[in-house]
């Protein structure tokens, strides 16, 4: 009977200790971005502090030529679902920590392979992956919070930024997505089973890089063939248009713009229209 009672208050105890806790806000907001880079996803988790009247880089709170957790709490760990280069360095698909070293005129970034890190009283040298040197820029306007991102997009790339205090230093990451796309379109291109959607991604990827166009006017005939779209005849027109075989190009434009004028789709109607005008010039 007293074991049952010590058990209960005890329970009765712990109950009303975690309801005594009250919920604030962090001094240092968890924060996770992610982006599409080529193919690859990039993801990266961070804690965010505020300047709070503190200056910070560069002074005995983050001194240059230290190792720095880049930000706050746990390092910032970065996440990446395929291969990649970061700094110019290769850094294989998986996940990492980053953190840095500050310095006046350029920052070391340091990728490495212990994300598990509660600010760097245990780094270890031994322990990155790979490390480069990034330009400081300077700001014209204080950044309050600290803060990573990405910006620039293209296709295959981007630019990683860090930016707090009065700097901001950035960095490119890059994906080779070209690669991988094309020896998927070679092994759909060489199977059995075909869809027109293949036919058409491909020819429309050969387009906008400028590749083997008689290849994609190959394939985009035989979309139209299958699927007479005011779409499918603005993909086998641009094609055609861009080499020169204005014929084809003109017919295709003048069937797809009256087509996407009677469903009301205005954005066909100027893709359209622009085949027409490139051909009328030539």
């Amino acid at each position: 009977m007293t074991k049952n009672i010590f058990t209960v208050l005890i329970v009765l105890l712990v109950f009303t200790m975690g309801n005594t806790q009250i919920n604030t806000p962090q001094a240092s907001p968890l924060s996770t971005i992610t982006q599409k880079v080529g193919l690859a996803d990039v993801k990266i988790e961070y804690s965010r502090p505020s300047l709070k009247g503190r200056k910070m880089i560069g002074s005995t709170l983050v001194p240059y030529g230290s190792v720095w957790r880049t930000g706050a709490n746990a390092i910032p760990k970065l996440v990446l679902s395929h291969d990649v280069m970061i700094g110019g360095k290769d850094v294989p698909a998986g996940t990492y920590g980053l953190i840095t070293i500050p310095n006046l005129k350029t920052w070391t970034i340091i990728i490495t392979k212990n994300a598990e890190q509660w600010g760097t009283y245990g780094y270890k040298v031994e322990e990155d992956l790979v490390r480069f040197d990034a330009k400081v820029e300077a700001l014209t306007k204080k950044a309050e919070n600290f803060t990573i991102g990405l910006t620039d997009l293209k296709d295959e790339s981007a630019n990683i930024y860090i930016k707090w205090d009065m700097v901001s230093v950035k960095f490119p990451i890059k994906h080779d997505a070209h690669s991988i796309v094309m020896k998927e379109i070679d092994q759909k291109m060489q199977g059995s089973d075909i869809t027109t959607d293949s036919y058409f991604s491909a020819a429309d990827y050969y387009f906008d890089k400028g590749i083997e166009l008689e290849k994609a006017l190959q394939w985009a005939n035989k979309v139209v063939e299958a699927d007479q779209k005011y779409w499918t005849y603005y993909l086998r027109g641009k094609i055609a248009a861009k080499l020169g075989k204005c014929d084809i190009a003109l017919e295709d434009a003048k069937k797809g713009i009256e087509m996407a004028k009677a469903e009301k789709d205005p954005a066909y109607v100027k893709n359209h229209q622009k085949v027409i005008n490139s051909c009328t010039k030539k």
